[in-house]
């Protein structure tokens, strides 16, 4: 029976926790664009690799 003293208020505590961080994440909008991410994989950065035209330089 101690433990469940114990076990209790910590697991309401990871609950509230938890909860306050949900409600912080959806106040600071985390979730606003969901889509956005989805559809940002299938554009193309051509920034990521240099002109063909040219050799890769070295980054060292």
């Amino acid at each position: 029976m101690d433990v469940l003293a114990m076990l209790i208020p910590a697991a309401l505590f990871l609950g509230l926790l938890g909860l306050a961080a949900f409600l912080w994440a959806l106040k600071s909008g985390q979730f606003d664009d969901l889509d956005g991410a989805a559809e940002r994989i299938l554009f193309d950065d051509d920034d990521d690799f240099p002109p063909s035209d040219e050799p890769p330089r070295n980054k060292l």
